[in-house]
């Protein structure tokens, strides 16, 4: 397998947190946000430019204010018949699933049943005796020192196989803590996988139950959802890997191992509706939400990356964002909350670095430096 479901997660965030890394770089024309049209007119111009060169294909919007400025597919959901990417065309979100689980886990948490203090081992067995100081606060900060699963040689190899949560476990179970908890910080799936089995335990049903009973519902995202690969699910995206001749279908995971850390799909559209429901409380207070959107270590809050105002970037606001790689797809949500823009990117191919994608089209509206990208020379 070319990239993991991590190593393609991290290349996501690095890139998003990163700030302006040495890329070629095209002025926009104006510093004033453009009208609908020509902010249509450019980005086609920038996709266009992804899909010759870099195989690109998905949906994209932009939002201001809750409502769309832009809202389109590009390429195709499915190639071999060529049926076109649209903003309904439902594909796997990857990581993005993390603010779930994270929120998940504050909703339990307001009810009572959830202590962020609480040990691990409280809510899952078997449980390892180096786990017994590692807190929920830790998986969800990704500060736990548990090894991640999907950095194992063994898991690759076994990636496409129903697995049981005990046996995907059982590929770090027995590893030593990688630091004392607390300490340091690195991308981990492990966490948020572990953060899945204390939301059952917790409500006493099963992940996707809760997820639908707890979040989806009360939204009404009824285009959003775990996507187990024999559900027959219209408007579902086939995944990529590749560019040009190199482009071919993507390599199989069986979706119960990402589950809790990456094994959500949704559209453009109901992301913009889950976006909108943060800046109220129908899910979570206010207070609640401080506690989730504030970092602990390398800009990580729960389920979130934060980002600090900075004049070369996203038109010089904060940003709250995560990025998604998963097998054929990749993904970024990112919200400006002082403006309230929101940009999303929904990918049906890995190759394509959503996030890259997503910072550039926030340069474009904002009239900041962004890439055209162009084919290599020869």
């Amino acid at each position: 397998m070319r990239l993991t479901l991590r190593a393609l997660t991290v290349l996501c965030l690095v890139t998003l947190i990163g700030g302006a890394a040495a890329r070629a770089q095209t002025a926009a024309a104006t510093a004033a946000p453009p009208d609908r049209a020509a902010l249509e007119k450019k980005v086609d111009e920038f996709l266009n430019a992804h899909a010759r060169v870099n195989s690109f294909s998905g949906s994209v919007l932009i939002a201001k204010d809750g409502t769309p400025l832009l809202s389109k597919g590009y390429g195709f959901a499915n190639i071999e018949w060529q049926i076109p990417n649209t903003p309904q065309t439902k594909f796997r979100i990857g990581s993005i699933t993390k603010q779930f689980t994270s929120m998940l886990i504050m909703q339990l948490r307001e009810q009572g049943k959830v202590t962020l203090e609480d040990s691990l081992c409280v809510y899952v067995t078997p449980c390892p005796d180096p786990w017994k100081p590692v807190t929920v606060h830790h998986l969800l900060t990704h500060t736990s020192g548990i090894p991640t699963y999907t950095g194992q040689k063994a898991w690759a190899e076994k990636m496409m196989m129903p697995l049981t949560p005990d046996q995907v476990m059982g590929f770090v179970r027995d590893l030593p803590l990688q630091w004392v908890p607390g300490e340091k910080y690195a991308y981990n799936n492990s966490g948020y996988f572990l953060l899945g089995l204390i939301i059952e335990k917790a409500t006493g049903k099963k992940y996707e139950a809760a997820l639908a009973e707890m979040i989806l519902t009360p939204l009404a995202l009824k285009d959003t959802g775990y996507d187990w690969t024999r559900t027959i699910l219209p408007r579902r995206a086939a995944g990529y890997s590749g560019r040009g001749p190199a482009l071919g279908n993507a390599m199989p995971i069986d979706m119960q191992q990402p589950y809790a850390a990456g094994s959500m799909y949704s559209t453009v559209e109901d992301l913009l509706e889950w976006d909108q429901s943060l800046y109220t409380t129908t899910l979570l207070p206010e207070a609640a939400k401080t506690v989730m959107w504030t970092p602990f270590l390398n800009n990580y809050a729960y389920g979130w990356n934060i980002g600090q105002a900075d004049p070369k970037l996203f038109g010089g606001h904060r940003r709250m964002a995560h990025a998604g790689g998963i097998n054929g797809f990749s993904s970024v949500l990112i919200r400006l909350p002082d403006v309230k823009m929101t940009f999303i990117v929904l990918a049906n191919n890995d190759g394509a670095n959503a996030a890259v994608i997503g910072r550039d089209l926030a340069a474009l509206y904002f009239g900041q430096p962004y890439s055209i990208p162009s084919p290599a020379a020869k």
